[in-house]
C-alpha cells in the first residue's frame, strides 16, 4: 500500500507515492535526494492539502512509521531546512541580492555581442532584404505547458516522465522543440541551453526534445522505490 502525496521545500515541488510503513529515518534519506535538504537538517510537517495548510502532524520522532503520523492520500509533506545557511537552500532562486547589470538602449545598440548586432549583420528578421524567401510556415504542435507527459527512450523498458515547461521554437536549433522537466535527473540541463533560458528546473532535470518523442497524457509520478533492508 502506498499514499500520493505532495513533497515541498523552499526550492522544490512534487508528486510523490510513498509506503506509510517506512520511518520518518528512512523517509529523511529519500527527502535528501529530492529536496537537497540534508538530513541533519530536515525539520517535516504534515500539511491537510495544498489549498489547506493546517499542520496536522510534526514528524519529530524518527523511529516512528509515517503511518503512525495518519499519512493519507493527497496529504503535504512539507520540509524546511533548519539551517539553510550551510546547505543554501531557499538561495538559489533568491536573486533580491543579486546587483542589475542594465543597458540604456543606445549602448546596447553600440554593442557587437548582442542579438540585435547578430541579426545585423546576418540580415535576420528586420534586417533582412524585402525580396527575400519567407521563413516556410511551421506545423502545428499540440503539447500544452504544464501536462504531464512521457519522453520516447532509446533503453528498453526505462520510462523518463515529467512535465511539459516549454515548447516553441528555440535559439539552438531551426523547428519547433519541446522542453521537458523530467521526474528524475535524467536530464542534460536547468532549462538553458547555450545561455538562453526557455525554463527552469534543477540541474539535470531539463531536457530538449522534438515534439514526436513525447507523449502527453495521464503519466503519474512514479512511485520511489525502496530497498528491501529500507522497509
Amino acid at each position: 500500500m502506498v499514499v500520493n502525496v505532495f513533497v515541498i521545500s523552499a526550492d522544490t515541488h512534487s508528486e510523490r507515492r510513498i509506503d506509510p510503513h517506512i520511518s520518518v529515518e528512512q523517509l529523511k534519506g529519500k527527502l535528501e535526494l529530492i529536496t537537497g535538504v540534508p538530513v541533519a537538517n530536515q525539520a517535516i510537517s504534515i500539511l491537510a492539502s495544498e489549498s489547506d495548510p493546517r499542520v496536522l502532524a510534526e514528524l519529530n520522532d524518527d523511529s516512528k512509521p509515517l503511518g503512525f503520523y495518519g499519512l493519507a492520500d493527497w496529504q503535504v509533506i512539507k520540509v524546511v531546512d533548519t539551517n539553510p545557511a550551510s546547505s543554501l537552500t531557499g538561495q538559489l532562486t533568491d536573486v533580491t541580492q543579486v546587483d542589475k547589470f542594465e543597458l540604456s538602449d543606445a549602448e546596447y545598440a553600440q554593442r557587437q555581442d548582442t542579438v540585435l548586432a547578430y541579426k545585423q549583420r546576418n540580415k535576420i528578421g528586420r534586417f533582412a532584404p524585402q525580396n527575400s524567401t519567407p521563413e516556410p510556415e511551421r506545423p502545428s504542435v499540440n503539447v500544452p505547458i504544464g501536462s504531464r507527459c512521457e519522453v520516447e527512450s532509446a533503453e528498453a523498458g526505462l520510462s523518463k516522465r515529467g512535465t511539459v515547461r516549454f515548447c516553441g521554437p528555440t535559439k539552438f536549433s531551426q523547428g519547433t522543440w519541446v522542453g521537458v522537466e523530467y521526474d528524475e535527473p535524467f536530464g542534460k540541463n536547468d532549462g538553458s541551453v547555450q545561455g538562453e533560458r526557455y525554463f527552469s528546473c534543477r540541474p539535470n532535470y531539463g531536457v530538449f526534445v522534438k515534439p514526436e518523442k513525447v507523449k502527453v497524457g495521464d503519466y503519474p509520478v512514479e512511485e520511489l522505490e525502496f530497498e528491501d533492508e529500507e522497509m
